[in-house]
């Protein structure tokens, strides 16, 4: 019985020389990995987010809406020092947004386009040609805007490219 106890203390002496030994290694290695942090350069090389936003409504509250989606995303990104892409298409009653004479939100997307490169803003061709024919009259965009020729089929080619789509 007493060699017994006396192999047993002597294991459990080895066990913990071990221990000893191998603890601080482990613990260093766990701790470099939980507190390595991706490089900016990793940051840097990624893909940029990109996000195509519908307005093909003519109220304010929804433009309002895009807009506030829009500079939340830009900034969310910017803050994490990340690329950003964002496109706000206008389409059908939507058109209002762009349309310089009729544009409740005209001079917030102004200073957003000074302040917030990553955002851009499409005009739908097809629906200000639309709306040409009904008033009879030229329809001026704001200058912040760009036509493409359809509003939904740009969305259609974004979202086939990969873009994420949001309808606010």
């Amino acid at each position: 019985m007493i060699r017994f106890a006396k192999a047993i203390s002597t294991l459990a002496a080895a066990i913990v020389a071990l221990l000893i030994i191998a603890l601080p290694s482990v613990a260093v290695e766990q701790k470099t990995q939980t507190t390595k942090q991706p490089s900016r350069q990793i940051i840097a090389d990624k893909k940029p987010h990109r996000l195509v936003l519908q307005v093909n409504a003519n109220d304010a509250a929804v433009m309002n809406l895009a807009l506030n989606n829009a500079t939340n995303v830009a900034q969310f990104y910017k803050d994490l020092g990340e690329k950003v892409n964002i496109e706000i298409v206008t389409f059908g009653p939507g058109l209002h947004m762009l349309r310089d004479d009729t544009s409740p939100v005209k001079t917030r997307i102004a200073s957003l386009a000074l302040s917030t490169p990553a955002i851009s803003f499409k005009a739908c061709g097809n629906t200000r040609d639309n709306m040409r024919k009904t008033e009879d009259k030229d329809i001026p965009l704001l200058s912040e805007a760009t036509v493409v020729k359809s509003g939904v089929v740009h969305v259609m080619e974004l979202q086939e490219q990969g873009w994420t789509y949001v309808k606010p």
